[in-house]
């Protein structure tokens, strides 16, 4: 009991000594003058940041008032947009999440929507009217409307390029004001119906499939170098005409050359000789009248002397050992050998 009440004695002696220092403390006098911070912005700063905040909302107005104006010149259509919207949503969630892409509506209309004359359809792009392109374009295939004609119009020339997957350069057609140039391995032009081939044209070889080709220049036709042909025919009523101006004009078969003229004349004309040669074979004059003119006529004296010479008019037809042919006054007999000093002149 006497150490309990000790310590008790003790704890109360102590308590009062703090008590004591805890009020001397509080009552000494305090000779430093308190420091108060303010919170928040002044000054120069808070103009500036009103500033900003003022520019911000002048940029974002200005901003917003142009992209109405774009909207309405351009000619959007609201549905253009929220497709856009939607389109941007399509490949964020299929990317995301493949299978839940698949149950969302990714369609356009029919007519389709856009801006002005472009129309963006289930198909491609649909421009109407005039359009101009500044810069190259890339596309797969152009079609015009069923009712209208496709017009490309350049003030230079219009040039369509084909490459391969490499990106070389592999067809070009060119239109210019001078010319049409095509380059390529092999240039064809195909008929509408059934895709026949009417004309082509490569290194080697120059086709033309049409049933008939018809020449209307008053020059005809040149050829720098053989043709080869299984027939040629003019038109009806007109004449066909093989002229070589300045030099040989040669025809070969290697089964024959046939010449045939149904209801008219044949002729062969030239200057100097012309010769009918058959290595072989024979040469065949068959008609009902065969004439020779501007044959030699050879002469001969008569050993019987007249008075009066009557007029010759039948002669024989001679032949000199080198193949000339010559005419002899026809008499009694033979005059051929009377009358053969003109093969002396040959």
């Amino acid at each position: 009991m006497d150490r309990s009440g000790n310590l008790a004695t003790e704890e109360l002696k102590m308590t009062r000594e703090q008590y004591i220092l805890a009020t001397q403390q509080n009552s000494l006098p305090r000779t430093e003058n308190p420091q108060f911070y303010p919170v928040g912005i002044y000054g120069w700063r808070k103009r500036c940041l009103y500033f900003f905040v003022l520019l911000l909302l002048v940029t974002m107005i200005v901003n917003l008032a142009m992209t109405i104006w774009i909207l309405k010149v351009m000619n959007f259509t609201v549905r253009l947009l929220l497709h856009f919207e939607q389109n941007f949503w399509f490949k964020f969630i299929q990317k995301e999440s493949p299978s839940n892409a698949e149950k969302l509506p990714h369609s356009l209309s029919q007519h389709g929507d856009g801006m002005g004359n472009l129309r963006v359809t289930k198909k491609g792009i649909r421009l109407e009217g005039i359009s101009e392109f500044l810069l190259p374009l890339y596309v797969k295939e152009i079609n015009s409307r069923k009712d209208s004609p496709l017009v490309l119009q350049s003030d230079r020339n219009v040039t369509v390029n084909a490459r391969n997957h490499m990106g070389q350069l592999t067809g070009q057609l060119t239109v210019g004001a001078d010319a049409v140039e095509a380059q390529c391995k092999r240039f064809e032009v195909r008929a509408s119906e059934g895709g026949k081939v009417l004309f082509s044209a490569d290194e080697d070889e120059i086709v033309i499939g049409a049933d008939r080709l018809k020449v209307t220049g008053t020059e005809g036709a040149v050829f720098g170098h053989s043709v080869e042909t299984p027939h040629i025919r003019a038109e009806p009523s007109q004449d066909l005409k093989l002229e070589s101006p300045t030099r040989s004009l040669v025809m070969e078969a290697p089964r024959g050359v046939q010449i045939n003229a149904a209801a008219g004349d044949l002729k062969a004309t030239c200057r100097k000789e012309l010769h009918l040669q058959s290595t072989e074979g024979e040469i065949f004059l068959n008609a009902d009248t065969i004439r020779l003119g501007n044959l030699p006529v050879g002469s001969f004296s008569s050993s019987s002397p007249s008075s009066s010479i009557p007029r010759q008019t039948i002669y024989e037809l001679c032949v000199c050992p080198n193949g000339k042919l010559y005419l002899s006054p026809a008499g009694a007999g033979s005059t051929c050998q009377s009358s053969s000093n003109i093969c002396l002149w040959s």
